[in-house]
């Protein structure tokens, strides 16, 4: 339950209880003055002593007053129900995002995942807002930095079932623009950006089974992919993730992953590629192999799709080994109906 669904209920609960006082203290005031409250509502002030013939009627219709404000307040019950129900049950707002204009967000809270990767919380104006980022497409951060604007494009892993805030996990580095410029934000600084853009964007009918390969931040986009994947009880759609690191403290959002994992055994499976792996590993050690791509990818067809997300280096050597297990070739800017798609 959100605050405008707990406002909605607070407010109807007061305005009854309020509504019900009155109705029995002039009910009472009523009967202590001698009149018939049934007959008052109909026609308006009565003798006293005239009272035989609502009595007659109630008896007709074989009820009386406590049933009538039964029934009463059961209609209102039902009426209040029906409209929050319609109105007040739907808190999702007009989306803020604007992709012809800059707009700038507060960060709100900063969660440190790793010694240089953090989730940077940013807020909404109102805390029903939602981003409107569909899922698969990205936005833009835009910075002063050195005199020059620098723009980049970032996936944030929340969605828009997360209202009030959207997240950007991001890792920095000592010579990078952007990330650098996150890492030094503090609580209450304000970000410029601009969306939703990308050529991506997922639906439960988009493909049978999804292939993704990722290699450190490229995790983002698959990430929210899954997670929108997963938490629909009417998505078919199988995912298989790849995902390539250093070292084992450089594996982001592990933990979550392993979850999903776990408990969608049917429909996604993860396998971790480390260069750097530590004792008793299990998972791929080296680099991302042709070998491992056949055993744990999807093989090439018309309703699979393969998703890449990493540094270009990495993105270059799949390429090669997609092509020599006969996916098609990317093309320099991916289409939805590629199917083999380079965020």
């Amino acid at each position: 339950m959100n605050y405008q669904q707990a406002l909605f209920i607070f407010s109807f609960l007061s305005t009854l209880s309020v509504l019900l006082f009155s109705f029995h203290w002039l009910r009472a005031k009523l009967r202590d003055a001698g009149y018939d409250v049934a007959r008052l509502i109909l026609i308006g002030l009565e003798s006293k002593t005239n009272t035989d013939h609502t009595t007659r009627t109630q008896m007709a219709f074989g009820i009386d007053n406590s049933y009538t404000q039964l029934i009463a307040l059961a209609l209102a019950v039902a009426s209040s129900a029906f409209i929050y129900i319609k109105f007040g049950s739907s808190s999702k707002r007009k989306p803020v995002l604007n992709s012809q204009v800059w707009q700038e967000f507060t960060l709100q809270e900063k969660i440190v995942v790793s010694p240089n990767t953090a989730i940077y919380r940013f807020a909404l104006p109102h805390p029903a807002d939602i981003l409107g980022l569909p899922i698969g497409q990205h936005i833009s951060v835009s910075a002063e930095i050195d005199g020059k604007t620098i723009t980049r494009s970032y996936t944030p892993t929340s969605s828009d079932d997360d209202l009030g805030h959207f997240d950007l996990l991001i890792k920095s580095y000592e010579k990078g623009n952007i990330s650098r410029y996150f890492s030094l934000l503090k609580l209450g600084n304000k970000v410029r950006i601009r969306g939703p853009k990308g050529a991506f964007k997922y639906t439960p009918i988009l493909s049978r089974e999804i292939g993704m390969i990722a290699g450190g931040t490229g995790i983002t986009p698959m990430l929210q992919i899954i997670h929108a994947a997963l938490k629909n009880p009417d998505d078919k759609t199988k995912l298989t993730l790849i995902y390539a690191n250093v070292n084992f403290e450089d594996i982001l959002l592990k933990k979550e992953l392993d979850t999903l994992a776990a408990t969608h055994p049917s429909r996604f499976r993860v396998y971790y590629v480390l260069n750097n792996a530590p004792e008793a590993w299990t998972g791929g050690t080296g680099f991302v192999s042709k070998a491992q791509i056949e055993n744990h990818m999807p093989s090439s067809d018309h309703d699979v799709k393969v998703l890449m997300c990493g540094p270009p280096p990495m993105m270059a050597a799949m390429k090669k080994h997609l092509a020599d297990l006969n996916y098609p070739a990317p093309r320099t800017i991916s289409k939805l109906e590629d199917q083999v798609f380079l965020f």
